[in-house]
C-alpha cells in the first residue's frame, strides 16, 4: 500500500508539473511500475519452487552472491533492491525515445518529478514508444528507440532482478547491478552526466573487484576482450560525434550540412565493418548499426563518458570506497558548474582508462531512471 501511495503521489506531482497533456504518459508509467511490482517474487521463493528451472535457480543463486558482494564489499545500499525476481514476457522492461534536431547533437529533454530533467522518455510498451517517436519525426527530429533491460527507481521501490538481464554473462550482470545500485548512493536531479558517469565508475571498480575475488582466468579473459571491444566502439562513436559537431558548427548551408551528415554516417558504417574484422567477426553491435543512423544515436555518448576519468581519479585520491562515496555526495551538493569544474580538475591525478559504454549490443542507454 505504501508503494502504491508513492506511485499515486508521483503521478499527482507529475500532473501538477506537466498538466493534462502529460496525464496519459504518467498513467502508463504508473501502471507499468505497478505491473512490475506485482510480478516480482522473492528470490528465495524462486529457489524453493520445484517448478522453477534449474538454470534459473543457479543464476538467481549467483545474483544473491553478487548482491551480497555489492553491499558488504562495495558498500552499496543493503536494501530490498535486487532481492526479488520478475519473469517478463518481453525482451526489455522499457523502450527509451531519444530525439535531437536534424542538425544538432543536443538531445531534447523531458522533466519529471524526483528524477529531474533527462534526455530520454521511457515507455513500458514498444508500440507506445513507436507512436511517440513517429510524432517527434513529424516535427523533424532525429529519433532513436532503444530497448532498456533495467532501470533504477532511486530507492523509492525495491527494484527486482528481471528476466531481461538475468542471463547476461556474469561480469555484465554484476556490472549492471552495481551501476543501478550506485544511483541510490548519489543522484542529482537534472544532471544525467554526473549521475551516469558516477555509476559507470562504480560499475567498473566493482567488476574489477568481483573478478579478482570470484573470476577464473577464462572469465577474466572474456571480460578483457569484451572491454576492448567496448573501447573500440566508444572511440568510433566519439570520432563520429566530433565530425558531426564540426559539420554543424561550420558556415556551410543546411543542404551541404545534411549531405556531409550522410557521408559521416556512411564512413561510420565502413569503420565498423573494419572493426568487426579486427574482432574476428564478433557481431554484438550489428543490431545497433542495422537501423538508419542519425544524431539521436550519438546524443548520449557524453552522458556516460565525460566525467568517468574524474570519478576514477577521485576514487584513487580517496582510496576507500566509503570515503569516495562521501566525497561524491559532497560534489552532488554543489551547483552543476562547480561539480563539472571539480571533476575536470581531478583528471590529471591518474591516467584515465578507456570507459565502458553499455552492455554489448543493447544500445547506448542500457538503463533508465
Amino acid at each position: 500500500m505504501v508503494k502504491k501511495w508513492r506511485i499515486g503521489l508521483l503521478c499527482g506531482l507529475a500532473m501538477l508539473a506537466g498538466g493534462c497533456t502529460q496525464l496519459g504518459y504518467f498513467v502508463q508509467a504508473a501502471q507499468g511500475q505497478l505491473s512490475l511490482m506485482a510480478q516480482a517474487r522473492p528470490i528465495d521463493d524462486w529457489l524453493a519452487d520445484p517448478a522453477a528451472a534449474d538454470k534459473l535457480k543457479a543464476r538467481l543463486a549467483r545474483v544473491k552472491e553478487i548482491r551480497h558482494f555489492a553491499a558488504h564489499t562495495l558498500g552499496l545500499p543493503d536494501n530490498g533492491t535486487f532481492t526479488t525476481y520478475a519473469e517478463l514476457k518481453r525482451p526489455y522492461v522499457l523502450w527509451n525515445v531519444v530525439a535531437t534536431p536534424t542538425l544538432s547533437l543536443q538531445a531534447r529533454q523531458w522533466c519529471f518529478p524526483i528524477a529531474g530533467c533527462v534526455n530520454y522518455r521511457g515507455y513500458y510498451s514498444k508500440e507506445e514508444a513507436q507512436t511517440y517517436a513517429a510524432a517527434l519525426r513529424s516535427e523533424h527530429y532525429d529519433v532513436q528507440i532503444s530497448g532498456v533491460p533495467a532501470y533504477s527507481t532511486l530507492g523509492w521501490f525495491d527494484d527486482p532482478v528481471l528476466s531481461t538481464f538475468v542471463e547476461y554473462p556474469e561480469a555484465e550482470l554484476a556490472r549492471l547491478m552495481f551501476h543501478e545500485l550506485a544511483h541510490q548512493v548519489a543522484y542529482v536531479p537534472g544532471d544525467s552526466r554526473f549521475n551516469e558517469s558516477f555509476a559507470v565508475a562504480v560499475e567498473e571498480v566493482g567488476v574489477e573487484r568481483w573478478l579478482d575475488t570470484y573470476g577464473d582466468e577464462k572469465m577474466r579473459a572474456g571480460y578483457r576482450a569484451q572491454t576492448a571491444r567496448k573501447q573500440d566502439f566508444l572511440a568510433l562513436l566519439l570520432k563520429t560525434r566530433q565530425a558531426l559537431q564540426a559539420n554543424y558548427a561550420s558556415t556551410a548551408s543546411d543542404q551541404q550540412k545534411n549531405t556531409n551528415k550522410m557521408q559521416i554516417f556512411q564512413s561510420m558504417q565502413e569503420d565498423y565493418r573494419t572493426l568487426k574484422q579486427g574482432w574476428g567477426g564478433y557481431a554484438g553491435y550489428d543490431r545497433w548499426f542495422a537501423e538508419p543512423l542519425n544524431n539521436a544515436h550519438l546524443a548520449l555518448v557524453a552522458t556516460y563518458h565525460d566525467f568517468v576519468p574524474g570519478f576514477r581519479a577521485l576514487l584513487h585520491q580517496e582510496k576507500d570506497l566509503g570515503k569516495f562515496y562521501a566525497a561524491v555526495r559532497t560534489l552532488a551538493a554543489l551547483d552543476q558548474s562547480q561539480r563539472s569544474q571539480r571533476l575536470a580538475g581531478l583528471v590529471p591525478v591518474i591516467p584515465a582508462p578507456g570507459q565502458a559504454v553499455m552492455a554489448e549490443g543493447e544500445g547506448l542507454l542500457a538503463h533508465n531512471h
